[in-house]
């Protein structure tokens, strides 16, 4: 048993190695470059960021109702400490103490006699009270503060009525959102049109490549029979040479188209957002077969990306014109305060305080333009919805025609390419029976693979047109049912 399966071991291996170059050289599918492309495409993710910016500016503009709490705090430095300057008003105090303490024995000696002082007794209580307050009176100025201090609070300010402000923040955010998850549908859609197109065109250069495969071929053959009759002394040697010329424009040709392919796969590598000398294999051919489209739906175009990012734009300009007449609305916050620390504070302040704040604009010159400015653009995001409508429905119809006129084309070039193809076979031919020359057969040749360059491209073409089609209802990726 041991034996057995030392056996069979290089034979899995070698069947497993096999199948891994079967995979790896398997076709990539236009399909499958589609849904690689969706994961890896740079301007695709950069949409879906842009979305995500968009997501949180609406998740913070909807919390826009709640309160706001700050801890407020400051430190202060005085050039000097905070004064009472009782010496301006020295003379009033003591006069006035003075008067009032006559007043007052005046009106206590009435009480127990029924008369009133006599003046010179007023004057002596008044003189005394006058010399006894004016020497105790203080002959500086005393202070309120230290030269520092520092204070700390919570304060909190809570929106009551702020003029729709905070609802059309609100819509605005959501008309950005929107706008960017069109973008990522846009993003999406423009890379697939484009991928389709590399895809396209990588099919017609593998069309190009194998024809000219045969023609190298066929001039080669061509270049060793015509050596054989210059050996005989059949044909002169300088149709030999033109054999050699024609197969080295041949072999450059078929370089310059592999050259050409290379760099489609670069194109189409950057596009699937893949590494650029990732080995993706396309090895497919264009292959024409004649498209019968459905008519579209009705209003098709208001499904398309392109048009409802306009038709957005009209949200977007509707929010704006509500902000700008929402200025003019006055705000309505309620507001507290409760003071953690106020030590050394020149006058003291209650630990808390709750009231009402209102903030109202009498007057701004830009209110009104703004205003008149939101509503234009309002006008102007209409119009740009309607242009965009008419743009896709040209585009689909003309793609249409597109496509109907290629077909003809198709159509001939065919014809011409199997009658190209049938005269060099008759040259040849002839040729080998020594009834026309190599430099016939070259010729032909020549011309087969120019009517075939031609076939190709009008095939290209036809599919071009119909990608067209495709990305103008919005949908470049229905390509994928006609191009397998």
């Amino acid at each position: 048993m041991y034996v057995r399966l030392s056996f069979l071991k290089p034979f899995i291996l070698f069947c497993l190695f096999v199948s891994c170059l079967e995979t790896k050289a398997q076709t990539t599918s236009l399909e499958e470059c589609f849904s690689i492309a969706q994961q890896n495409n740079i301007t695709i993710k950069q949409a879906r960021s842009a979305l995500k910016t968009g997501e949180y500016n609406l998740q913070a503009e909807k919390k826009g109702y709640l309160p706001k709490v700050d801890l407020l705090s400051s430190y202060s430095y005085l050039s000097s400490p905070l004064t009472i300057n009782l010496q301006t008003v020295k003379d009033g105090i003591v006069e006035g103490s003075s008067q009032q303490s006559v007043n007052t024995a005046n009106e206590i000696y009435h009480e127990i006699t029924g008369n009133n002082l006599s003046q010179a007794a007023q004057d002596r209580i008044y003189n005394t009270s006058k010399t006894v307050i004016g020497g105790i009176y203080p002959d500086y100025n005393p202070s309120l503060s230290k030269q520092s201090y520092f204070v700390a609070g919570v304060g909190v300010r809570q929106p009551i009525f702020l003029g729709n402000k905070i609802n059309s923040s609100i819509d605005l955010a959501q008309s950005v959102a929107n706008s960017a998850g069109i973008g990522v549908e846009i993003a999406g859609k423009e890379v697939n049109f484009l991928i389709a197109v590399q895809y396209l065109r990588i099919l017609y250069l593998n069309s190009l490549i194998k024809k000219q495969e045969q023609i190298v071929s066929a001039l080669d053959k061509n270049k060793n029979y015509a050596e054989e009759l210059v050996k005989n002394k059949i044909l002169p040697p300088y149709q030999k040479n033109w054999t050699n010329v024609v197969l080295i424009q041949a072999q450059t040709q078929y370089n310059n188209i592999k050259m050409e392919k290379q760099n489609a796969h670069l194109e189409l590598n950057k596009l699937m957002g893949v590494d650029l000398d990732a080995a993706i294999v396309i090895s497919d051919t264009l292959k024409y077969a004649e498209i019968n489209l459905e008519k579209p739906m009705n209003e098709y175009w208001l499904t398309n990306p392109v048009y409802r990012i306009a038709n957005n734009k009209i949200s977007y300009a509707e929010t704006a014109e509500k902000i700008s007449k929402s200025l003019a609305l006055p705000n309505i916050f309620a507001i507290g305060n409760y003071n953690l620390y106020q030590k050394d504070l020149p006058v003291s302040i209650p630990d808390w305080f709750v009231g009402l704040e209102l903030q109202c604009t009498l007057y701004n010159g830009q209110t009104n333009k703004r205003t008149l400015a939101a509503k234009q653009l309002i006008e102007e995001a209409k119009l740009g919805e309607e242009n965009s409508s008419l743009m896709l429905q040209v585009q689909s119809r003309v793609a249409k025609n597109k496509m109907t006129s290629l077909q003809n084309d198709v159509m001939a070039m065919d014809a011409a390419r199997k009658e190209a193809n049938t005269t060099s076979s008759l040259i040849t031919k002839r040729m080998n029976n020594q009834l026309s020359s190599p430099k016939d057969v070259n010729d032909a040749l020549l011309i087969e693979t120019e009517i075939e360059k031609g076939y190709y491209t009008a095939v290209l073409g036809y599919y071009l047109a119909l990608a067209e089609y495709f990305n103008s209802l919005g949908n470049p990726s229905q390509i994928t049912q006609f191009i397998k």
